[in-house]
């Protein structure tokens, strides 16, 4: 496995993810969609533990794609996973909690292109 493209297949989730919910995309939405609680975590803890969880994701995402995937089948493979995978357990866990469809959108939406952009960089660069 190629650990730099793995480390910025992360780095890419965890600023896909700082675009995706702040107020310029999707941020004002999906907190109202949860309800508009503020959360009051110290944002050094959130921050940290979502990095190790976007490297966590990298590093088994190129594990079941292997250490040379082509493009093509790797961002198809994040397609698959991120949407597929992710998204669809979202959706079952969603129904239960009697979340909204937007907010699935919203979730959802951010890991099939998470997913994607990890297959995207782990195609090119391998």
């Amino acid at each position: 496995m190629n650990t730099w493209a793995i480390v910025l297949a992360a780095v890419s989730s965890f600023m896909l993810g700082g675009l995706w919910y702040s107020p310029l995309l999707f941020g004002k939405v999906w907190n109202k969609e949860n309800g508009g609680v503020e959360q009051n975590a110290h944002p050094a803890k959130v921050f940290g533990i979502s990095f190790l969880f976007s490297l966590l994701a990298a590093y088994c995402f190129a594990v079941w794609i292997g250490p040379a995937p082509d493009l093509l089948m790797a961002v198809h493979a994040g397609a698959l996973a991120g949407f597929g995978f992710v998204a669809a357990s979202f959706g079952i866990n969603y129904q239960f909690a009697q979340r909204s469809f937007k907010l699935w959108l919203i979730d959802g939406g951010y890991h099939l292109v998470q997913f994607m952009l990890f297959g995207l960089i782990l195609g090119l660069w391998h």
